[in-house]
């Protein structure tokens, strides 16, 4: 069997298997499995497990678990609802106001955590209900939860990143610095969006009046007091990153002890709380060791077999410019973003396309921008993106999944706007390098 011919199986096996329902790991490990012995022998064993061995070890990996938990005691704590009662003070009257409250809060959250699943549930819980109760449009206020809820795959400490770092071998810390500037310009993109629709007709957000704008927040003083310690918190990681302090695994820590501190200090700590904050971590980063662990030896096996000069070859033997060569990676990581989450698309995408990306002379900084840009898009696209099911989960039960399908779609479309602009100008994301 010729390589071009093992690809097709390798791949057909793959979404054959997946519509088994099998969970992506065991997939990916079963097919590595059967592909090692198929083509190396039984004795080929050791090539599967050196894989394997070399992922689970990397030092920086550590940093993952460190920023789950941190946002799963974030989860549990009043420290996010308070930020987002505060920044209603703010709102005003002006129409949309608390859509891109909640936009703000959502940006605040991500660099608090990094985690996109439970900012999306903690905005469903805490900003739906509100804006739905206040007169928005339904899908725009879906749309606002589901996009501000991704922001958490773009901004620092994003656990896309880290997890991109790893695969490409490239510094972390410099990823966070090249993501705010996107990062911003993504959130002030909804804004715009929400603002242009609630100008043009107000009664798609309401503006606040007197008699619904209850918040426990009496004055703006106090709603600072508020902001004050989620703004610590994420100074004390992203500061100490950017500063040379710390590293990316040793500010994680750091972030976990100050999320504890400020719920000791506002006394709502709990071994209920810590208990449950844990085994989700531990669910969470099985979930994504176990897909690693299976990636990386499917992906090893694949290059021993030479599919990575294969696939190279095919990219590279096309004639044509070098960025269309990077928008058909951009094209194949959006289909498969249909149907595999982020975590599978990295493990399985990016050790074969990162070095040819390398080949064509472009920075690998600026593709895990792309890369964590496309993910945002691959978070919300129908049918399998997970921020529907998230948000189904916590929503009141007249929403259905096609409302969600229907209100992220604009908000999709404003996510390929900002790739493309990231694609025609790589500086937006690179110039703090």
């Amino acid at each position: 069997m010729d390589i071009s011919t093992a690809t097709m199986l390798m791949v057909g096996a793959i979404f054959a298997l997946l519509v088994t329902g099998l969970p992506l790991a065991f997939i990916t490990g079963l097919v590595a499995m059967v592909f090692t012995f198929g083509w190396f022998g039984t004795d080929a064993l050791p090539l599967v497990t050196s894989r394997v061995y070399g992922f689970i070890t990397e030092y920086s990996l550590v940093a993952v678990p460190m920023f789950v938990l941190m946002a799963s005691l974030l989860d549990r704590s009043g420290i996010a609802k308070d930020l987002f009662n505060a920044m209603r003070v703010f709102a005003g009257r002006l129409p949309g106001g608390v859509a891109i409250q909640t936009i703000v809060v959502a940006f605040f959250l991500a660099a608090l955590s990094g985690i996109i699943g439970g900012e999306i549930v903690l905005l469903g819980i805490l900003a739906l209900p509100q804006m739905l109760r206040l007169g928005y449009d339904k899908r725009l206020s879906i749309g606002v939860v589901c996009a501000g809820g991704a922001l958490g795959t773009m901004m620092p400490p994003s656990i896309v990143l880290v997890i991109y770092g790893l695969i490409a071998s490239v510094s972390i810390a410099d990823l966070f610095a090249a993501a705010v500037t996107p990062a911003v310009i993504l959130m002030g993109s909804y804004i715009a969006y929400v603002l242009v629709r609630c100008l043009k007709d107000p009664q798609k957000g309401p503006p606040l009046t007197e008699t619904t704008r209850d918040n426990p927040f009496a004055s703006r003083l106090d709603a600072i007091k508020a902001i004050l310690l989620p703004a610590l918190i994420a100074l004390m990681v992203l500061g100490t990153i950017y500063g040379g302090i710390a590293s990316v695994t040793e500010a994680a820590a750091m972030g976990v002890f100050g999320v504890m501190l400020a719920i000791v200090i506002r006394r709502e700590f709990s071994i209920t709380m810590l208990h449950h904050s844990l085994a989700q971590t531990l669910n969470t980063c099985g979930m994504i060791i176990w897909i690693g662990i299976g990636a990386a030896a499917l992906v090893g096996v694949y290059n021993l077999m030479g599919g990575d000069r294969f696939v190279s070859n095919l990219i590279l033997g096309m004639d044509v410019a070098p960025i269309v060569v990077i928008l058909v990676m951009m094209a194949i990581m959006l289909v498969l973003g249909l149907f595999l989450d982020w975590i599978g698309i990295a493990m399985l995408a990016l050790p074969i396309f990162l070095p040819i990306v390398t080949q064509l002379g472009y920075d690998p900084i600026w593709f895990g921008i792309l890369f964590a840009v496309n993910m945002q898009v691959s978070f919300l696209s129908p049918p399998f993106g997970p921020a529907a099911f998230y948000l189904k989960s916590v929503a009141p039960p007249d929403i259905a999944l096609k409302d969600i399908y229907l209100s992220v779609l604009p908000f999709m479309a404003i996510q390929l706007v900002i790739l493309a602009i990231l694609l025609l100008w790589p500086s937006l994301a690179i110039w703090p390098l």
